[in-house]
């Protein structure tokens, strides 16, 4: 038996994994984590417990106690005006809540991985850093956009049903019929999903230069909480335009008619501009060698 030397050799090529099914096995890795659920719950309750609040705290009392016309004055504001729920629940959680979970979530995206040893097993494979890094950015973008969409949907529907109503009473003092109301409300969510990522662009920056998810997160809020207070000391306003959290002051502005729209649209490109640097940096540090 005789061996054909002019037999073509096999070799084996390395192919690059596909970029769709890596996006989907991300989703699917971080939606299933248990703290991903459990923040989940959180944000469905959330509406639901302030609706509830803002119906009993308004309520007029029979007596006549001190405060009684303030409360009377809330009242009259929050009475048939249902579709305020999202807007004040989206405001009231930007202070801390959606920070923290995208912080958390770029977080366990990068450091969590790498303290694991799983980060290392998917350089392994026919993945590059970058497309690694994109799909890592891909699943903090849209875990932190549910986040947002999350409470937007359930504030709406715990609003109509608790304070009823079917129109939106603004701050100017006129009240928004029910198309325009869900576009203010959908515009405020597009707002915070963008200040939302612009944090968590940040957070993940920094998760790719460090292996503990607890560093990152308290550099993420210690962070906010620095700008927050920099952002509230007059003598130092020229600081102010570069700081993050003043874009969150002018979300507030979709309650005005007609809407301003200077403030919105500064902290919008503050916000991008965020985002652009702090991909640029995560991009810097996992294309290193020991990235």
């Amino acid at each position: 038996m005789t061996l054909a030397l002019d037999a073509p050799i096999v070799t084996e090529q390395r192919t690059k994994a596909p970029l769709g099914r890596l996006m989907l096995s991300e989703l699917r890795f971080m939606f299933r984590r248990p703290r991903t659920l459990v923040a989940f719950g959180l944000l469905v309750i959330g509406p639901i417990l302030a609706g509830i609040a803002m119906a009993v705290a308004t309520s007029v009392p029979d007596t006549n106690k001190p405060g009684t016309q303030v409360i009377e004055g809330v009242a009259a504001l929050v009475a048939n005006n249902g579709l305020i729920l999202p807007v004040f629940v989206l405001l009231l959680c930007m202070v801390m809540l959606l920070p923290m979970l995208g912080a958390m979530w770029s977080a366990d995206a990068i450091a969590g991985e790498t303290s694991t040893g799983a980060l290392r097993g998917l350089l392994l494979a026919p993945v590059s850093r970058v497309r690694l890094l994109a799909v890592k950015a891909f699943g903090v973008a849209v875990l932190t956009a549910t986040a947002v969409l999350t409470i937007t949907v359930v504030g709406i529907l715990a609003g109509m049903a608790i304070l009823g109503g079917d129109g939106l009473l603004t701050m100017s003092g006129n009240t928004l019929a029910f198309g325009q109301s869900l576009g203010r409300i959908g515009l405020m969510a597009v707002l915070v999903i963008v200040q939302v990522w612009a944090v968590a662009a940040v957070a993940l920056a920094i998760s790719a230069a460090t292996e503990h998810p607890l560093v990152v997160m308290a550099a993420a809020l210690g962070g906010i909480i620095v700008f927050t207070i920099v952002n509230n000391i007059p003598a130092l306003d020229w600081l102010h335009p570069f700081l993050l959290t003043d874009g969150w002051n002018s979300l507030a502005d979709v309650l005005r008619d007609p809407m301003p729209t200077d403030g919105i649209m500064e902290g919008l490109l503050r916000a991008v501009c965020y985002i652009v640097i702090g991909y640029s940096i995560a991009l810097g540090r996992m294309s290193t060698k020991d990235g």
